[in-house]
């Protein structure tokens, strides 16, 4: 909950006052060659092992196909809000929210 409300918080003013146009900026910074730049290419790969993750937890069925690019353009903002919908549907089993009920049963026997 903590990451959410400080990515929204920050968030929201960076918005209101450069806007949403942030691909522009954010592949200037890998074109440039600076560590801002790896930042930014070190960041996209995170994102996208984030929706590959939320693609293969949902068993890569629509509902993950569709939450994998969410996942990938939404980075913290989603994952937070996402791992906390999961922690109340898993009722705080770390194997079921991390793997998925299927593969949680299938670990357990």
């Amino acid at each position: 909950m903590a990451i959410f409300i400080v990515i929204a918080g920050y968030t929201l003013p960076v918005t209101s006052v450069h806007g949403w146009n942030l691909v522009p900026i954010f592949f200037a910074a890998i074109g440039e060659m600076t560590w801002q730049g790896q930042f930014n290419v070190d960041f996209s790969c995170f994102l996208i092992l984030s929706g590959l993750w939320t693609a293969w937890r949902n068993d890569f069925s629509p509902l993950g196909l569709v939450l994998a690019p969410v996942a990938s353009f939404g980075g913290a903002l989603f994952l937070s809000a996402y791992l906390l919908i999961l922690s109340f549907q898993t009722n705080g089993d770390m194997a079921a929210l991390l793997l998925g009920t299927k593969r949680a049963a299938a670990l357990r026997g």
